[in-house]
């Protein structure tokens, strides 16, 4: 990877390593918000005086931003280009939510960029310090495309104050109703605001309330706006479940309105993949997302995904009865601060009689394993649910739950919650990195 190449005056070093930068921004308050973009757009104001040189596309919605941003963000490298893809939240290190043709940002790189950062503004939030971060790590190593997935919402969410060349919108759904309204209605409004010029945008397949907000908001701003639906299941995806045909078919009708911009020839919307984009959608990856591993001396095998709340929970549904064979149990974990029952309420109903196990989260906001156990038994005939002290305890447990049939590859299913995966990645962090050498596993 080519060496930042810097274009500022010397200044005052406040950051010298990569452990400060992730100890200041640890003390600006992980889940510390501010609404407004004031701050985002000082800061871009004082390090970008001239816009950036590079093509920025930002994805929003409930479910599949990030499956969506890993689409475009190979689409365009398999064409060739130098990408930035920003993504959150992580797993183990800031580190992932920065990356450069798909390999993270390299920790000695953060020190210099984190200087200019809180020089062009000190009371940047968590969140808008590392967006401001990733878009100028992005400009310094001479990107072409960069994909910036939104955090939450989109009215004051820090990527919007990024001038978007397009925006794609995975489907939006019931989700923080506490900070974006209560309604579908209100929640689609908010990540609608996103749409702030004519740039074109593509969306997803959208509940009612959700397709009117964004045909309310791109119409407001002469933006064109187009529905796609989901690919054939004959492009084979490098992200698994039948949902991620519509989140590939969101990134790719996104890069053929930029191709242009990039001397590719965009090929009619109806048209099948071309060989690069076929390359594209079949090498993509993200962590966590029905991500399956095989059994090995420290676990079985495995099935992982971020599905906690209904909408994520009905895909992961929908891809285990696709499997055609039942998992031997599922690990299930939340927060309590999330309505976690009618999530945890499907999972059960796709599971039947197949164990639960609930490991304690290491984390402030968790709920407590027995009463979520006790919650998920609660009006069952056979209780099918116990806590266990934590994630390792949960995967020695699992190992010794024989399969229902006589298939011992049936995996162990863990979702309910990000920080549950962040947990499971703590201890085996080298499944963050996509297969390599070559090509992954294409997976349905």
């Amino acid at each position: 990877m080519p060496r930042l190449l810097w274009h500022t005056p010397a200044m005052r070093t406040t950051f010298s390593s990569f452990a400060q930068v992730i100890a200041h921004l640890d003390a600006r308050g992980f889940f510390h918000m501010e609404l407004g973009l004031e701050r985002m757009e000082r800061a871009l104001a004082r390090l970008f005086p001239v816009r950036p040189p590079l093509v920025c596309v930002q994805v929003l919605g409930t479910n599949g931003k990030g499956s969506t941003a890993a689409f475009l963000d190979s689409l365009a490298r398999s064409h060739g280009l130098r990408t930035g893809l920003y993504t959150s939240p992580h797993f183990v290190s800031p580190a992932e939510r920065i990356r450069l043709d798909g390999v993270p940002l390299p920790e000695d790189d953060w020190p210099a960029l984190a200087d200019e950062v809180h020089a062009a503004c000190p009371e940047l939030t968590y969140f808008e310090f590392l967006t401001v971060l990733a878009l100028l790590a992005f400009v310094r190593h001479g990107v072409e495309l960069a994909v910036l997935e939104a955090g939450l919402g989109g009215r004051h969410d820090a990527t919007t104050a990024c001038p978007a060349d397009a925006l794609c919108y995975a489907p939006i759904a019931l989700d923080h109703a506490a900070i974006l309204g209560p309604t579908l209605t209100d929640i689609a409004a908010d990540k609608a605001a996103a749409i702030r010029t004519a740039a074109p945008v593509v969306s997803a397949p959208q509940f009612p309330a959700a397709r009117a907000a964004l045909e309310a908001a791109a119409a407001a701003r002469g933006a064109s706006l187009l529905f796609v639906g989901p690919l054939p299941p004959a492009v084979p995806l490098g992200l698994a479940g039948p949902h991620q045909r519509i989140n590939a078919a969101v990134a790719l009708a996104a890069w053929r309105a930029l191709a242009p911009r990039f001397g590719h020839p965009a090929p009619p919307a109806s048209a099948a993949p071309t060989p690069a984009e076929a390359d594209g959608l079949a090498r993509a990856f993200i962590a966590g997302r029905l991500h399956s591993l095989p059994a090995c001396e420290a676990h079985p095998p495995l099935l992982l995904d971020g599905a906690h709340n209904p909408h994520g929970m009905q895909a992961l549904a929908r891809h285990l009865r696709q499997m055609g064979r039942a998992p031997r149990c599922a690990v299930f974990s939340c927060l309590a601060d999330k309505d976690w029952l009618p999530a945890a309420r499907l999972l059960q109903r796709e599971l039947g009689d197949i164990p639960l196990l609930v490991p304690q989260l290491h984390n402030e906001r968790a709920a407590d394993a027995s009463a979520v156990a006790a919650a998920c038994n609660a009006g069952r005939s056979r209780p099918t649910a116990r806590a266990v002290p934590d994630v390792a305890n949960a995967l020695a447990a699992a190992r010794d739950i024989l399969p229902a049939g006589p298939d011992a590859a049936a995996p162990v299913v863990l979702c309910g919650s990000l920080y549950l995966l962040a947990e499971f990645f703590s201890l085996f962090p080298h499944y963050l990195t996509a297969p390599a050498p070559g090509l992954p596993e294409v997976r349905a």
